[in-house]
């Protein structure tokens, strides 16, 4: 629902921006795009690091009840919403910009899906852990929290050097 909601506003931003300022929308709205990416980059380096920590505490203790409040909040406030905001503005950016042909961008759209499916992997720890079910090892959370850095850099690397 959340998700809906967030996809909504972002429609309704961006037909407003693009109403009020034609074609100068497209900056306003690359701006926010990376803004929301960053937020989304933010969580994603910030929630496998919480994880290490939750490993380390004892099942049902004060210390282990206080992490999944960290990780379920870190998750719908902030994580979630701005995956949300990042594909949707990207994908506009994308579509008024003809990307979708061009080569750098394809492999640009390949790891952010890739991205998304580590956001997945979040999603489902926050979920384990909140069962008290997480089964994956605090050095294989350490190992997770460097993927999201891998593909921002790849990413990065991808849209401003444009190699192909």
């Amino acid at each position: 629902m959340r998700a809906a909601i967030g996809i909504g506003a972002t429609v309704a931003l961006v037909a407003v921006a693009w109403a009020l300022l034609g074609k100068g929308a497209y900056l306003w709205v690359k701006a926010a795009h990376v803004i929301a990416l960053i937020a989304w980059m933010a969580g994603m380096l910030y929630l496998p690091r919480l994880f290490v920590y939750h490993c380390e505490v004892p099942l049902g203790s004060a210390q282990s009840e206080t992490f999944k409040v960290m990780e379920r909040r870190l998750l719908r406030a902030i994580i979630n919403p701005a995956m949300v905001l990042t594909w949707a503005l990207g994908l506009w950016l994308a579509w008024q910009g003809d990307l979708f042909t061009v080569g750098w961008f394809q492999a640009k759209l390949a790891l952010v899906v890739a991205l998304s499916g580590v956001h997945g992997v979040f999603a489902a720890g926050v979920r384990k852990f909140a069962a008290d079910a997480n089964t994956t090892s605090q050095r294989a959370w350490r190992i997770w929290n460097e993927v999201p850095t891998l593909l921002m850099a790849a990413i990065v690397i991808l849209v401003v050097v444009k190699p192909f």
